[in-house]
Parts: structure tokens; sequence; C-alpha cells
């Protein structure tokens, strides 16, 4: 049965996050901001016109989480009367209230992510790690996973970059994920993911243990100053492989960017490199590599500050290659987040991008260190 004093708890935490959100106030910006999008030549700058859009969109977006959560929380406000009235049972009430109190958890973990990166999108590496065929299959299963996650979040989810196995999976792929706030979610995921299953590609049908490394990074827009220094870069071209038709294979269309990264602090450098084969266009190709360099440079000195804080350099050391953040045993039927000691028995819907618990348990966790 729903108490008064759940009731009253969950009528505190609206009022609290309407004050954290300031949601008074964005009304009055989205008014703002929307009438701007009215004027007679708000279409002479196309891209500026995108980006004041997006501006509006991201705010009518809080406004519209707020507002369902209070209609949800003020029917539960109701619900003594609904039961003393007889016009609901208590299990429809005790569903009303988890409900409420799912969407409030949603509404404070997304208030965590207030950082500048955090409301971008994401740009995300897999790459297989040891394990042969094994490992190869491994990354091929994330890519799937992460897909799923996206597209289920209203995210259009593209591949930048596929480099198939020789046999079957991935070597490594890059992901883009655009839609607000992609980064400040999926940044939880950066680390080495561990699986354990009886391998279908062993004769023998033995136990075996596999990594890959996913990393990810904001995806910076033309709103962020990024420096790129055009002497320290340098392109190659190749053909395309894999499926797309017979120009895929006959067009030198995929590029590859090498850029010589230089550590501000330490003078280390270090070369970076990027492949895209995502359209037929080199020019495109080439567009979208300057694009994420530009984003792994920004996420690099992202890192370069947080390395400064004593309180982070904990969490990285958690997610270096060769101390797993996740655990996969299929034949024990185990997910395990070794950060926060969330888990879950129900491998096959993690796989099918049911990560929302990790996730959470994560920013929860380190959010405010993040």
């Amino acid at each position: 049965m729903v108490s008064d004093e759940q009731i009253k708890s969950l009528t505190e935490r609206l009022t609290t996050l309407a004050r954290c959100l300031n949601i008074e106030q964005r009304r009055i910006d989205l008014a703002n901001e929307e009438e701007k999008t009215q004027e007679p030549n708000f279409w002479d700058d196309p891209d500026r016109a995108q980006e004041q859009l997006r501006k509006v969109a991201s705010i009518k977006s809080w406004i519209e989480e707020y507002d369902t959560l209070a209609g949800v929380v003020g029917d539960v406000e109701l619900v003594p009367d609904f039961l003393r009235e007889g016009v609901m049972e208590e299990a429809e009430a005790e569903a009303l209230y988890a409900n409420a109190i799912e969407k409030t958890e949603s509404l404070e973990l997304r208030n965590m992510l207030q950082g500048e990166e955090d409301k971008m999108g994401a740009i995300m590496d897999i790459n297989a790690g040891a394990g042969g065929t094994e490992a190869l299959d491994w990354a091929s299963m994330l890519l799937r996973m992460y897909t799923r996650w996206g597209e289920a979040h209203g995210y259009k989810v593209r591949i930048q970059d596929y480099q198939a196995g020789d046999e079957v999976g991935v070597k490594s792929c890059t992901l883009e994920f655009d839609g607000p706030m992609a980064y400040g979610y999926l940044k939880s995921e950066n680390g080495v993911h561990r699986m354990v299953r009886l391998s279908p590609f062993n004769a023998n049908n033995k136990r075996q243990t596999t990594f890959a490394s996913v990393f990810v990074s904001p995806a910076v827009d033309d709103t962020i100053e990024i420096t790129i220094e055009k002497s320290r870069l340098s392109w190659d071209t190749f053909r395309s492989s894999g499926a797309g038709g017979q120009n895929v294979n006959k067009v030198e269309s995929g590029v590859r960017l090498r850029y010589l990264y230089k550590d501000p602090d330490t003078g280390a450098e270090e070369e970076i490199l990027i492949e895209n084969t995502e359209t037929r266009d080199q020019p495109k190709n080439r567009e979208n590599a300057l694009r994420i360099l530009r984003s792994k440079l920004y996420q690099r000195e992202l890192d370069r500050r947080m390395a400064t804080q004593q309180a982070l350099e904990a969490t990285k050391k958690r997610i270096e290659w060769g101390s797993q953040i996740r655990s996969y045993v299929f034949d024990d039927r185990r997910v395990k987040d070794h950060r926060t000691g969330c888990q879950t028995s129900n491998v096959e819907a993690v796989m099918d991008g049911e990560i929302d618990q990790f996730i959470k348990s994560f920013l929860m966790q380190f959010g405010a260190e993040a």
C-alpha cells in the first residue's frame, strides 16, 4: 500500500527538481528562443537555424519531461482519495507509484548531467581484444548491444567506420550517436568489457574468456573551438571493403587520417589514427574523419583536466585495459559491473541493449565526480 510518507517524499523530490532545474526560467527561455524561429530571415543561414532549433528542442525536452513527471506525481497525490472512493485498486496504486518513482529517478539522473560535454552526442570506438575469433565475435555483439540501446532511446546511430574480422565479427568500429545527452549517458561505458562463455568456435565447446575495449568521446560540433595543427595532419586513401555495391571496391573512397598529437603538459607525441568509410563520397568521409578527430582531441582535453583531480584518478585506473569494468558471464547467467556492484541475471536483455541499470548505477555513484 502507498503510504502518506511515500507520497510526501515524492512531492518533495518534485519540488526539489523544479528548483534545481530552474523550470520556470526555462519556460521563459523557451518562449524567447521560439520567438527567434519566427523571424522572417530565420532560414537565411541554414546552419545557424538548425543550431537554434536544437537549442529550442533541448530546452523543451527538459520542460516536457518535468511536466510529465508533475502530472504523474499529481495522480499519486490523489491515490488516497481514489482508494477511499473505490475507483482504484491497491495494485493499480502501487503500479502508479512505481511509475512515478521511475520517472523521478530518471529526471534526477539527467539533472546530474549538467557538464558542457554531457549534452553532446557521442562517438564510440569498439575494438576487439585478446581472444582471436571469439574476441571478434564479442566486439560485434557489443556493436549490436549499443546500437539497440541507442535506437531504443531515440538516437540516430550511424556507423562511421567498420573493420570486419577475417572470418567473423568485427576488428574495430566507430559509432556516432546523434542526439542530446548521448555522451552524458555513454561515458559510463568507457573501459574493458569481459565476456565468458562456452565458445561456439571451440571444437570442444570449452569455456573461454575474451575482451573488447570501448572508448567514448563527445561528438563536438562547430560551436566548440578545437585547434588542429595542419602540419601534424596527413591523409591516405584506400578502397573500402565489404558490402555496398561494385563502386565500394573500385573507388578509393575510404580515408585514413593520421594526426601527430603532442601532449601540452609532457611534450610526448602520439599518433591518432582515424579511418572513415561511411559513404562512397571521399570528401564527405574526410569531413567525417576531421569531425571525429575534433571529438577525440576534445576528449583528451577533458581527460587532461580530470587527471589533475585526485578524486578521478581512482576511476581512471578502473578503466584501463586489463582491468575490466564489466563482466558478461553467459553460462552463469550473470552480468556484473565491477565499479558499482550492479548486476543482473538477464543476460539476453542486456545484450539486446537494456543497459540503463548499469548506466544509472555508475552515474549515481560517480556522476558528481565526473
